[in-house]
């Protein structure tokens, strides 16, 4: 027998096994969509590339280390679709980046850049996922620095019969200030038949090297319940401290006197949320409220209604339509974004194309 053939093909057979139990997928989202945005000091119509979701091109793989371990990645770049644009400001990838090991019976530890606990409690709790005129996002604190977390670790529990946990930490990496600017975050969920709950607790410590500022501090729970043919959400949030319900629109764009600033923003308010989705064949409506509860002396409350609807051409594909509104009081300046932009007036309304794959 021809011994170095055999050693060859067993070093084939060999490399073959492990590629089939390793594997990278490319996906992605193309969506675009007309926007019209009203209410503010000036109106402005325009298409925009990720209006109910951010569109993206990702990588993402697993490898089996053997014994039920795992590693993993994501690499997630965000696109202006309208434009070509990178999104996220540039960042190559600036939606997700991150890579991790783990088992399904230990869970898994990511490190990178990753969502929040406090982020994937809000997409739960919204019938517009985080996107479209009618994003939570308007009036409840999920953007920004608490949506995506920088030079974070995160753990992931497996399923614990019903429950699920995660666990975050974000450093501030901040010289001579080493607590400035760090993370933490909890979440704690409960799956069972058409129920689903999800609690999160966020902090982020707004201190800098030179100035004592605070800490904000979010807590959401959240829960869906599936009755034929309709899925109901609903949210209950608290938020304390500086910075705990940031507007996505800093820009003064009511042009209210005088014009908005940090210390003038809420440092203690309570969110609720209200919303329903309603899928027929390839049809779907949803639509939610949401009530945001200023509890400082100025008293700044804002109400938003949203309405939409969703045709499917396909399993991938998908046209949807959204209108919303927020009624701001007391001078309070929160304005109708959508899951890309911060938003120019205190209305909106889409009409877009989205494509995944």
């Amino acid at each position: 027998m021809n011994k170095p053939l055999v050693a060859a093909a067993v070093m084939a057979l060999a490399c073959s096994a492990a590629l089939a139990q390793s594997g990278v997928a490319v996906y992605g989202i193309v969506d675009v969509g007309l926007s019209r945005e009203s209410g503010g000091t000036a109106s402005v119509s325009k298409l925009t590339g990720g209006v109910a979701a951010g569109s993206r091109l990702g990588f993402k793989g697993t490898e089996d280390l053997g014994g039920g371990g795992f590693a993993q990645f994501v690499l997630e770049a965000g696109i202006n679709a309208d434009t070509g644009a990178s999104g996220q400001g540039g960042v190559l990838f600036g939606r997700q980046a991150f890579v991790g090991i783990g088992s399904k019976r230990l869970g898994t530890v990511t490190l990178g850049r990753q969502y929040s606990p406090q982020y994937l409690t809000t997409v739960l709790a919204d019938p517009f996922a985080s996107g479209t005129a009618g994003d939570s996002k308007n009036l409840i604190q999920a953007a920004g620095s608490v949506g995506r977390l920088d030079n974070s670790i995160k753990y992931a529990s497996p399923a614990w019969g019903p429950f699920t946990m995660e666990l975050a930490y974000a450093a501030g990496e901040m010289p001579g200030a080493g607590s400035a600017g760090r993370h933490a975050g909890v979440a704690l969920a409960y799956t069972a038949g058409p129920l689903a709950v999800r609690w999160a607790y966020h902090n982020k410590d707004n201190d800098t090297a030179t100035a004592r500022a605070g800490s904000a501090r979010n807590m959401l729970l959240a829960a869906t319940y599936a009755f034929r043919p309709a899925r109901l959400h609903l949210a209950y949030g608290i938020n304390k401290g500086p910075f705990s319900s940031p507007l996505r629109n800093p820009a003064n764009p009511f042009g209210v006197t005088p014009a908005p600033t940090a210390a003038s923003l809420s440092r203690d308010s309570k969110d609720a949320l209200v919303g329903l989705t309603v899928p027929f064949g390839v049809h779907m409506l949803l639509a939610s409220a949401i009530h945001k509860d200023d509890r400082m002396a100025a008293n700044q409350d804002a109400t938003q209604y949203a309405l939409g609807y969703r045709y499917l051409l396909s399993k991938r594909t998908d046209i949807y339509t959204v209108y919303s509104k927020i009624i701001n009081r007391k001078g309070a300046t929160y304005t109708v974004g959508n899951a890309t932009e911060a938003g120019a007036g205190d209305r909106a309304w889409n009409l877009g194309l989205r494509h995944t794959f």
